[in-house]
């Protein structure tokens, strides 16, 4: 059995400075303002310029952790990105990160779990730390999704966004940090959210790439449908596994892919809204940006305090979903 856990020292965000509004989208596609509102809670969102990739945003975050901590990056031990859209195919877009941030000890990998990707990032990243193993671990969600969106497909492009979030997990005593964690897959249901094409399995050609397959592809419905009904029951386990009770969680933070899912699975787990975070009007869906960005500024607008229980849940492609519970402090 562990003696120890990991505790989150420090957390850092950071998104690009375009902007673009509902009102920048119905130029673009056949949509408005008050549809996008009603159907996704989504009034604008943030969209990379054309030179900047995922690793820029996930090198900001993670020196902002930095500075926020007081650790030197030459004792980060291991950097792990979390990211469906890294700057090349490899190599890892986490070992460009380690070195433009100076993290000259640190071993460097990138983790591919959907949305729910910075979930199991931080759980291993945990995990090491308990292990003993490492002593300070960055973990970092990062996406670009403008750049495999289909921008004439109206039902997805209004939804996704970039941005980038991190956290540096260091060790503390068993009873605090992370308490508890549930991850899981349904590889059955892999095709209601995936881009078809650009693997080993169906490469690249100029007649897939003029049907638009290298971009995103969804079944929206079937996606909200499993949303709705897997976070609560993941949620649950987590708070189980934890020795908890849902009356226990002081905040949860979810992934923040539409804010109809949001309100849909938490009035099925019976949350207050009032310890349900969001920020997807501003943001919009970022993919593994939207947990550790909302975490970052809840955490400098001081709404956690010591002894807090926030509860972190993810849902993505894979289908995969997964949630951590920490005791905050």
């Amino acid at each position: 059995m562990a003696v120890r856990s990991a505790r989150i020292i420090a957390t850092g965000s950071a998104v690009p400075d375009k902007v673009l509004s509902n009102a920048d989208l119905q130029r673009i596609v056949d949509t408005t303002d008050q549809w996008i509102v009603e159907h996704t809670g989504i009034h604008e969102r943030r969209i990379c310029t054309d030179g900047e990739a995922t690793s820029d945003l996930a090198v900001r975050a993670a020196q902002q952790t930095l500075a926020r901590s007081g650790v030197s990056p030459e004792d980060i031990d291991l950097v792990i990105l979390a990211t469906v859209t890294p700057d090349y195919a490899f190599p890892a877009s986490a070992c460009l990160v380690q070195d433009r941030i100076g993290a000259t000890n640190a071993g460097g990998f990138d983790l591919e779990a959907g949305c729910t990707g910075f979930v199991y990032a931080l759980c291993v990243g945990a995990a090491f730390i308990s292990a003993e193993m490492y002593n300070h671990v960055m973990i970092i969600g990062a996406d670009t999704l403008s750049k495999v969106t289909d921008w004439t497909d109206r039902a997805t492009c209004v939804l996704f966004g970039d941005a980038a979030g991190a956290v540096l997990l260091g060790p503390c005593e068993r009873g605090s940090g992370v308490l508890s964690y549930v991850l899981e897959s349904v590889g059955a249901l892999g095709h209601i959210l995936d881009i078809p094409v650009g693997g080993g399995r169906c490469p690249l050609t100029p007649e897939n790439i003029g049907e638009g397959k290298h971009l995103i592809q969804m079944d929206g419905h079937e996606v909200f449908k499993q949303a709705v009904r897997r976070i609560p029951q993941v949620s649950q386990k987590a708070i189980r596994k934890a020795g908890l009770k849902r009356e226990d969680i002081s905040y949860l933070i979810l992934h923040q892919a539409n804010q109809r899912i949001t309100e849909s699975a938490m009035k099925r787990f019976g949350l207050s809204k009032e310890k349900v975070l969001s920020n997807v009007d501003r943001y919009g869906n970022t993919s593994n940006g939207t947990i550790p960005l909302l975490l970052d500024q809840a955490n400098q607008e001081g709404k956690f305090k010591p002894g807090d229980i926030v509860t972190l849940v993810g849902f993505g492609s894979g289908f995969t979903d997964g949630a951590v519970v920490i005791r905050w402090g």
